[in-house]
């Protein structure tokens, strides 16, 4: 065997964690279904002008996926897999803590709902990355109600 077969060997057996079609399959299947959730949550932020738009709830999402694909992929235990979870909920809150703002009075607050956003999102992508894209599907789907329709209905209410 040459020296060059020699690297490309010890390169596919050192970067091959996904082994075959099926697994390469299923993890882009999942990224880019999480990418496309959090895209559509962020889309909708972006649309009202808010700073945490797109581009920052599709990374969200799929940073929550890749933190849950990648220990199930290491054949990590329930419990294991539990701390994991665990530790994507309580740093995505430092995130969505970033962006609330609160004004001189007591009432001014303002990217509460931002930060919920941030924090579904990331929600959604661990339920992706569990495989439980459906309930990931119904879950962005009533966020975008609560986010479009309800809106309206506030807007509504105060005129």
């Amino acid at each position: 065997m040459s020296w060059w077969q020699t690297v490309a060997a010890t390169l596919v057996e050192e970067f091959s964690d996904l082994t075959d079609v099926a697994q390469l399959t299923r993890f882009s299947v999942r990224m880019l279904l999480a990418a496309l959730l959090g895209g559509l949550l962020g889309w909708e932020r972006e649309q009202k002008g808010k700073a945490a738009g797109l581009r920052t709830h599709m990374l969200v999402a799929v940073g929550a996926t890749l933190f849950v694909m990648v220990p199930q992929q290491a054949g990590t235990s329930a419990a294991d897999l539990s701390r994991v979870i665990q530790g994507v909920i309580a740093g995505i809150g430092f995130l969505g803590a970033g962006s609330i703002l609160k004004g001189s009075d007591e009432e001014h607050v303002k990217g509460l709902t931002t930060a919920a956003n941030i924090w579904l999102t990331a929600a959604i992508g661990v339920a992706v990355g569990l495989g439980r894209e459906t309930s990931a599907i119904l879950a962005t789907l009533l966020a975008l109600v609560v986010l479009v329709f309800l809106s309206r209905v506030e807007q509504s209410g105060k005129d």
